[in-house]
């Protein structure tokens, strides 16, 4: 299977990236094949409701999105909601989100935000019909702690969450995929 990584974070010290490397290496020892969208590598325009939709960056992510076994995107979250990045992302690629599964990792400062995901699984599931797993991967700053190379996860609790919800990701999608094909 070929799950899609959406990482939407636009900071060079990205802890939601760190998350989104995670889930790759667990998705590679489980014998798939994910794809990283980095939107600090592909930039996306303002949703204008007009010219942005033809921006050259936009129909390749439509296309991962659609193509996906599933998508799990890495947030941060800013003043208790998910960054304006994905959001663009969400805005621009509209119908490709329809009946994918999708799991959330976010990275924010503190506990208070932890309901800060339902907004955006509240419109990915009404606006497109996609299935977001009910459980995410929700990360504060304690789950980190600086390495030689930079900041690296070290919470084995969050760990687990990200191994539990890859692998819940990629079979609600297989799963979803097989009932739609009836």
């Amino acid at each position: 299977m070929a799950p899609l990584i959406l990482s939407t974070s636009l900071s060079s010290k990205s802890r939601s990236r760190i998350l989104a490397r995670e889930a790759a290496g667990v998705l590679e020892a489980a014998g798939h094949a994910p794809e990283v969208f980095d939107l600090r590598k592909t930039e996306l325009p303002l949703c204008d409701g007009e010219a942005a939709y033809g921006h050259a960056n936009v129909a390749p992510l439509a296309k991962a999105v659609e193509a996906a076994d599933g998508v799990l995107v890495a947030t941060p979250v800013y003043n208790y909601d998910v960054n304006a990045a994905l959001k663009t992302a969400i805005e621009l690629t509209g119908k490709a989100w329809t009946g994918q599964a999708v799991g959330f990792l976010a990275a924010a400062g503190g506990q208070g935000s932890y309901m800060s995901l339902c907004g955006v699984m509240n419109s990915l599931m009404l606006d497109f019909r996609a299935i977001c797993v009910p459980r995410f991967v929700y990360a504060t700053g304690d789950a980190f702690d600086p390495g030689p190379g930079g900041e690296e996860l070290t919470d084995e609790a969050i760990k687990e969450r990200i191994a539990e919800l890859c692998d819940r990701t990629v079979k609600l999608s297989k799963a979803w995929r097989q009932i739609t094909a009836q």
